[in-house]
């Protein structure tokens, strides 16, 4: 481990965006990880009715899939959205606490998101430009 950098005359301005910056994105991250977990919740919900034939007359009232692979389905969706949930949470307080594993795992975090179109995607980005590259590094080193 590295120990701080001590700011340099000039340099408290820069080091004060980029504090503001990275807390913005740790509250982005906790932002992200509640409204991932209530959407897929929404989700889960409405794919246990549609895999289990609970349409009604729209789905003729018989499950669309053998009986075992809608829940073995159901249950890794939901394990997959739990993991990135507390993922992307515990990387959101982590970059909140300026934490270095809290930087690593923002930017675990950020990869993972990058499929989730739009919004995974752009603070994936987001996050991936603001804590990459030597000069954020140090910066980040010297919060």
């Amino acid at each position: 481990m590295t120990p701080p950098v001590a700011p340099m005359p000039g340099m408290e301005y820069e080091l004060a965006r980029y504090a503001g910056k990275v807390r913005v994105l740790g509250i982005l991250w906790l932002v992200y990880a509640g409204v991932s977990l209530l959407l897929g919740i929404a989700a889960m919900s409405f794919a246990r009715a549609f895999f289990a034939g609970g349409f009604g007359p729209w789905a003729n009232g018989h499950p669309m899939f053998p009986g075992w692979f809608g829940p073995a389905l159901i249950h890794f969706a939901w394990i997959m959205l739990s993991l990135r949930a507390i993922v992307c949470a515990i990387a959101g307080w982590g970059l909140l606490e300026r934490a270095q594993w809290g930087r690593i795992m923002a930017i675990i975090a950020a990869v993972v998101c990058l499929i989730k179109i739009p919004f995974g995607t752009a603070l994936g980005v987001a996050t991936l430009v603001i804590l990459l590259g030597y000069r954020n590094s140090t910066l980040y080193d010297s919060l």
